[in-house]
């Protein structure tokens, strides 16, 4: 592929307009864990009330997940972006005037966070929902590369600005640039029309909990979703804790890593996601779930440098391949996504699979939290690298998941044909 048809996607002015929308809300959001860290801190020098916010802010995406995923099926997804967006400027606008002027309270920055976490539960089904509507099939990896590489540019670039803002004039301003970056991003979104909706789509809606079991049986229907989707959840409790507990503290105590050491290694792992979009800007995974469960096997790689060899350098390239490998299976999992689940469902099923995601987080940082006072840190992520391969490789044991192939013979806004396992009307109940 020439270097000119690897940017393709953004041809189509509909989803150009959606791209500029997310990047310039991502800008925003990649700052708002320092900012919003700072300004917790600035309110209550305690780490148990940092944890608080973050807590609720997680708690409520936790709770509100499946509802956005039906909201975001039955309503225009734009639409449902466009008034989550204007949520977002309220309430993070709110607290960015409470900070500055020195009116927050703890309670306060809690029940903010809180409304954020569940509008959030909104925003993410409705994203994934939108990329089949606004490109081409055939473009659909590509499309979801370039947004991949948009967010993983500014996950390195967002905390520092984030920093520079908070140490220059205080968090509470940092947190009102990223409020007026969901007003832009609204009017980027006016501009994208999606396909209407087709007659049998305008029938009556049926109930919310209809809706929710349709999802489920749409969700339960292919072997190859659960699955991936049970061995992800198991495997975000290996990274979760590895990442948020045991690496820190193995930084903290080991002089041949440091604190500032540990914040390079993480750095690292975002340059492998971006260099790694690039390269599938031009490359199609023909099985986009097989090469994507073989690359999260890297993953081990560095779990175990960390436990071995604790060193700077080493652990970095190892971060730094394993940022590559999980951009593989992260672009691959969307695209399998939106070319195999019916579009109608699409923000449903998503749901589905997000909530598979991070209702294990927590338990996995509680989880490694006990486990790094009671056994040696060194066998602890030699056995969690080994487990993490394991649990990659064992997807693959599905036929459904190893043979999955592309489907991007449709054009945009088309639904791909429903598997005759799955009849109309509400779903059975999960057994």
């Amino acid at each position: 592929m020439r270097p000119g048809e690897s940017l393709g996607a953004l041809g189509d002015r509909r989803f150009a307009w959606y791209f500029t929308a997310r990047t310039v809300s991502t800008a925003g959001s990649v700052m708002v864990p320092v900012a919003l860290a700072f300004a917790v801190l600035h309110v209550e020098e305690s780490p148990a009330a940092l944890a608080q916010v973050l807590g609720v802010r997680t708690a409520s995406l936790v709770v509100f997940l499946l509802v956005g995923g039906v909201v975001s099926d039955r309503f225009s997804r734009i639409v449902v972006l466009q008034v989550a967006h204007v949520l977002t400027f309220v309430t993070q606008g709110l607290a960015a005037w409470l900070v500055v002027t020195g009116h927050a309270t703890l309670t306060q920055l809690t029940v903010i966070e809180g409304v954020n976490g569940a509008v959030s539960a909104f925003t993410m089904p409705a994203m994934t929902g939108i990329v089949p509507l606004v490109v081409a099939r055939h473009r659909l990896q590509q499309a979801n590369a370039l947004l991949s590489f948009s967010r993983s540019g500014l996950g390195m670039l967002g905390p520092a600005a984030a920093g520079l803002l908070v140490v220059g004039v205080g968090p509470g301003w940092a947190l009102a640039v990223d409020s007026l970056t969901y007003v832009v991003a609204v009017v980027c979104l006016a501009r994208v029309r999606l396909p209407r909706r087709s007659e049998e789509d305008r029938h009556p809606r049926a109930s919310m909990v209809v809706e929710l079991r349709q999802g489920w049986g749409e969700f339960v229907s292919r072997q190859w979703l659960w699955v991936v989707v049970l061995v992800f959840g198991l495997s975000n409790m290996i990274h979760a804790g590895v990442v948020g507990v045991v690496g820190p503290l193995v930084a903290s105590t080991n002089p041949a890593v440091g604190e500032a050491g540990w914040g390079v290694i993480l750095s690292a792992e975002a340059v492998g996601t971006v260099v790694m979009t690039v390269v599938l800007l031009r490359l199609r995974l023909t099985h986009p779930l097989r090469w994507g469960m073989l690359a999260c096997t890297v993953f081990a790689l560095p779990l175990v440098l960390l436990g071995v060899r604790p060193e700077l350098v080493t652990v970095a390239v190892g971060f730094l391949l394993a940022g590559m490998a999980l951009e593989v299976f992260g672009v691959g999992w969307s695209t399998a996504l939106q070319e195999h689940v019916p579009t109608e469902v699409l923000s449903r099923v998503s749901s589905y699979d997000l909530l598979g995601s991070f209702v294990t987080i927590p338990v996995g940082t509680l989880a490694y939290g006990w486990l790094a006072t009671h056994v040696s840190l060194e066998s602890l992520l030699v056995v969690s690298g080994i487990l993490y391969a394991v649990l990659s490789l064992s997807a693959l044991l599905s036929r459904s998941v190893r043979d999955l192939g592309r489907r991007d013979d449709i054009g945009p806004g088309r639904m791909p044909a429903r598997p005759p396992s799955v009849q109309a009307g509400p779903a059975p109940p999960a057994s």
